[in-house]
């Protein structure tokens, strides 16, 4: 066991407490990222590497992706093409966290992976260490995307095949026309009078019928 490991050793792997029921709770606080705003990188270029790139450009195109590693797989040089995706072949190095928002570490070795989290850390830079929760500052979950409608999944990074499920039940129970409602409420919204308050209370009573149960 490495030293980095010893000193979180017995520290929360989840971000878990129990509610005002005595069950736990997921206390994880959802956002939804401009990517194309910010700089990501992935450090590896293997399996898990791809996964994680594919996953991130299924949901958001535009995402600006470098990647660090001496190798990388057809596939991820293929998937590269189709986003704005920069490959470095090079051995990952501290100085490639310069500029960057948010981090991937996905490489086979434990001890790089930990020095990635460390100098990430230490420059208060988001990252996410592969299958390893103790050392992630998030997950990345399971994602529905119907239009403008998007629906992400968590379970806290205990089982991400429940997520994987839940995001299939989803894909199914929501309808492929949720967006022409999505956009047919903004146009009613420009038409609204009053401040925002009204607004908001006309909106939550016009589409009070979406949610009552029959």
């Amino acid at each position: 066991m490495t030293k980095e490991n010893k000193k979180i050793k017995g520290s929360s792997e989840f971000a878990t407490s129990l509610g005002a029921d005595g069950l736990e709770r997921n206390n994880l606080y959802p956002i939804f990222l401009k990517t194309k705003s910010l700089n990501v990188l992935i450090v590896g270029g293997g399996h898990v590497a791809e996964e994680k790139l594919t996953f991130l450009l299924k949901s958001s195109p535009d995402a600006n992706v470098t990647m660090v590693s001496p190798m990388f797989r057809v596939g991820t040089v293929t998937l590269a093409e189709t986003g704005h995706v920069k490959l470095v072949k090079k051995k990952y190095k501290k100085r490639f966290l310069k500029g960057k928002h948010i981090v991937v570490a996905t490489t086979d070795v434990p001890e790089v992976n930990v020095k990635v989290h460390k100098h990430c850390r230490k420059r208060s830079i988001l990252v996410n260490v592969a299958d390893n929760p103790p050392y992630c500052d998030f997950y990345m979950g399971g994602i529905v995307t119907k239009g403008n409608v998007k629906v992400a999944i968590s379970t806290n990074g205990k089982s991400p095949t429940t997520a994987k499920r839940l995001r299939q039940f989803f894909e199914d129970v929501i309808p492929e026309n949720v967006d022409d409602l999505v956009k047919n409420l903004n146009e009613y919204r420009k038409t609204i009078k009053g401040d925002f308050e009204q607004k908001v209370e006309t909106l939550n009573e016009f589409t009070k019928g979406l949610i009552e149960k029959k």
